[in-house]
C-alpha cells in the first residue's frame, strides 16, 4: 500500500534505475506515515561516509503534544540498504547529472520501505515534447472514443 508519492518525478525527471530501502523511524513517524500524512517533494538520497540517507523528507509527529520537545519533522533519516549497493549508488551519484530522488514511501508486509531512483534531469524542450505527446494521444483516444 502506497503511503506517499512523488508523481513529479516522472515529469522532471528520466528514470535509469530503481532501487528499494527500508527507513529508520521513530514509532510515531511510523503511525504518521501509516495515514498518509507527510511529504516527499524537495527530498534527495544522499551517499555519505558509507550510509546512505534521506534528505528533507517531511514526516510531522503523530500526536504534537507527545512528539519530544526537540522533534525535527525534516531530520535526515537512515536507509537500510547492503553495502554492496551503497557503494553502486555511491559510484553512481558522483557521476555528473545523475541524482537519487525518492519516488514512494510504502507499506510492505508491516515493514515501512522507500522506493528510489537514479535519475537524469530533463530539460524544458523533452518537458515540452512529452506534453505535446501526450495531448496527442488524448486527442487519438478521443477520436476513436466516438466511433
Amino acid at each position: 500500500m502506497v503511503l506517499l508519492a512523488n508523481k513529479k518525478v516522472f515529469f522532471d525527471y528520466e528514470i535509469l534505475e530503481k532501487f528499494e530501502a527500508g527507513i529508520s523511524l521513530y514509532g510515531f513517524e511510523v503511525k504518521s506515515l501509516k495515514n498518509k500524512i507527510g511529504a516527499l517533494l524537495g527530498s534527495r538520497v544522499l551517499i555519505r561516509g558509507g550510509e546512505a540517507f534521506i534528505v528533507g523528507l517531511e514526516i510531522p509527529a503523530y500526536q504534537i503534544k507527545n512528539a519530544p520537545k526537540d522533534y525535527d519533522s525534516q531530520r535526515t533519516r537512515r536507509l537500510l540498504l547492503r553495502k554492496k549497493e551503497i557503494n553502486y549508488l555511491a559510484g553512481k551519484s558522483n557521476q555528473a547529472g545523475l541524482t537519487l530522488i525518492p519516488i514512494k514511501v510504502y507499506d510492505n508486509r508491516g515493514f515501512v520501505k522507500i522506493e528510489f531512483a537514479v535519475v537524469r534531469g530533463l530539460k524544458k524542450t523533452d518537458k515540452r515534447e512529452k506534453i505535446k505527446t501526450r495531448e496527442e494521444k488524448i486527442k487519438i483516444e478521443r477520436t476513436l472514443k466516438d466511433f
